[in-house]
């Protein structure tokens, strides 16, 4: 690792012979190898969040099969009945899972995934410290920001995968910020690269996790006033400005309708619920409910993740400051260090009235996922708290840091490590995806006033019934969600399989032996419409698990429901491609003034 100081040019501008500027990436990308080493060796830790995503790359990669490159709607989620889960969810890291899971074998996906997703964010970071340390140190601080306890937590214990991505978007956003610019005019200086930059960065965060578009958007807002404070010009915050709405715009393809469809489902679900509201989660929070006791001791261990890494970031910045290796200059590090003041106070029942004030910020539910912004910050002031000016002791401050890096990838595969169960693991879940069984379904994309828990397993694709509400399945005591069997007598007559069921039509065809009410294996929404035997079905009944219901007569009957894009859909596609355009026109003036420079 001796080659960690070497690059394109030094700090101090001194050239590199080229056969060593791979080797910054190439020491990354290993302690990101070495980060997954836990679940190479142990198998895949089922986190938190792991069989969501599992079910969404499964779901993506079989409408991809099917021609469907955005499907909105995803058909395994109760158990086969359907979600709109790919209209609210965001589909960066989906499609991710779903293109690798087309060229590995499923088991590997998840290691792979977030091999990638470390091994971005500490290029990211690396790329951000370059701007005031030393390459040594800059590829130094990207290998620690892989192994902040909060990205380890995140990989082991959560499997957030699209939270991940923050690890790559936030530096780079920093780094936009920070970037002097192109000399010119004031309003060259405003519509540079960094502002096209931005608008990509803002729209890569939305596009992969909302809570990060959340985040990213402020933390631009707060960080563009501190540079632009500390460096006494406009320019940041008006660049800021720019890359925030033409990013928002360029994401609308998935933001408008994401937004006004909420209305068609029960979103609340994702705030409302007490181990998700912001005021039950602030730093070692302790409640007398004895059903937030799970929540309770998830929250003091990730408090303790977060007193951890501001600990470490204020004693970073006291020996950084004694050595007088503060990276870049007071413009450069004095913003960079508000970050962890202001994610401190965000921790705080104190900042309670923020959470209230500002508009989505309880859309995040954790005071604690602002931890995601920590770690590049982390890693770039405690590699200039550790690197020495010395060349001959750098090799020491390397080897001290790689044993910390084993010892901290041995931590992690055994205290954040999650073993899964038999229904969790891979080849369980596949083994249902392949019986046709399906997958439960995500709260809050339940429709409005519809219970996920009433949804029976193992229905068949309709079934008629005298009572249009009459309740499906039947629960058993060990198992609360109900299941479906033709012996219970549910059904007068069912039909089996559905001709046709994925991302954008569904079909069913039967005979009726009386007349009477079609429940059919597909959940309501909007965007469904449906015909019954070539006419419009425009009451699709109000059961309260969701499903569609039909009156049907005596006969044969024919229902098609096909997925209509809705109107907000079509004006956020139009928005994002006139944002698509912008941005195409600004890049093309950036570059023709860089030729003009150079001329």
């Amino acid at each position: 690792m001796s080659g960690m100081d070497q690059g394109h040019k030094g700090n101090g501008g001194q050239e590199i012979p080229r056969t060593r500027r791979w080797m910054g990436p190439l020491y990354i990308a290993l302690t990101a190898a070495l980060a997954v080493l836990p679940q190479i060796i142990r198998g895949t830790s089922c986190g938190h969040d792991f069989d969501f995503h599992l079910v969404s790359w499964i779901d993506a990669l079989a409408s991809w099969r099917h021609g469907i490159f955005y499907p909105h709607w995803a058909t395994t989620p109760n158990y086969n009945a359907g979600e709109p889960r790919f209209v609210f969810y965001p589909p960066l890291t989906w499609m991710l899972g779903a293109a690798l899971g087309a060229v590995l074998p499923w088991i590997w996906v998840p290691p792979a995934m977030t091999f990638l997703l470390l091994t971005g964010t500490g290029l990211a970071t690396r790329a951000l410290a370059r701007q005031a340390l030393p390459l040594g140190a800059a590829t130094l601080a990207g290998c620690i920001a892989i192994f902040s306890g909060y990205t380890l937590y995140s990989v082991y214990e959560r499997s957030a995968f699209a939270e991940l991505a923050g690890g790559i978007w936030i530096p780079l956003l920093l780094l936009l910020v920070l970037r002097q610019g192109e000399q010119g005019n004031f309003w060259a200086r405003i519509f540079d690269s960094s502002a096209a930059g931005l608008t990509l960065v803002i729209a890569a965060s939305w596009l992969s996790n909302a809570p990060l578009g959340v985040m990213a958007c402020y933390l631009l807002a707060a960080f563009a006033v501190a540079v632009s404070a500390t460096r006494r010009t406009c320019v940041p915050v008006l660049r800021a400005f720019f890359g925030a709405t033409v990013g928002l715009a360029l994401a609308a393809f998935y933001l408008l309708p994401a937004a006004a469809e909420q209305k068609w489902v029960d979103i609340r679900q994702a705030t409302e619920d007490p181990g998700e509201k912001i005021q039950n989660s602030f730093l070692f929070g302790h409640h007398a409910d004895p059903q937030l006791a799970l929540h309770d001791a998830e929250l003091h261990r990730v408090s303790w993740i977060a007193t951890g890494m501001l600990l470490a970031i204020a004693v970073a910045l006291l020996l950084a400051w004694r050595r007088r290796a503060l990276p870049g200059g007071r413009t450069w590090w004095l913003p960079l260090a508000l970050i962890p003041a202001a994610v401190l106070v965000l921790q705080l029942p104190l900042s309670l009235p923020l959470w209230d004030l500002l508009p989505k910020m309880r859309f995040l539910q954790f005071p604690w996922r602002w931890l995601v912004v920590l770690t590049a910050p982390l890693g770039i002031f405690l590699a200039a708290a550790m690197w020495p000016a010395e060349r001959a002791r750098r090799n020491l401050v390397i080897g001290v840091s790689a044993l910390g890096f084993v010892g901290l990838a041995v931590f992690a595969g055994r205290t954040f490590f999650e073993a899964c169960d038999q229904y969790d693991a891979i080849p369980g879940m596949l083994e249902d995806y392949h019986a046709g069984d399906g997958f439960q379904g995500t709260d809050e994309y339940a429709p409005a006033r519809a219970d996920n828990s009433l949804v029976a397993s193992n229905l068949p694709a309709g079934c008629l019934v005298h009572d249009p509400k009459q309740q499906l399945g039947k629960s058993s005591p060990d198992d609360a969600q109900p299941s479906w069997a033709a012996k219970q007598g549910s059904c007068v007559t069912a039909i089996a399989e559905p001709a046709r069921a994925d991302a954008r039509h569904w079909s069913a065809r039967g005979q009726m032996p009386a007349p009477g009410y079609l429940v059919l294996r597909l959940r309501r929404y909007p965007a469904w419409d449906v015909t019954l035997n070539g006419r419009h079905a425009t009451d699709l009944g109000s059961r309260e698990d969701g499903l569609i219901v039909l009156p049907v007569s005596a006969g044969p009957v024919a229902i098609d429901a096909d997925w209509q894009s809705t109107p907000d859909a079509t004006r956020g596609r139009w928005i994002s491609l006139g944002a698509a355009a912008l941005l195409l026109a600004l890049c093309a003036l950036t570059r023709r003034r860089s030729r003009a420079r150079i001329k």
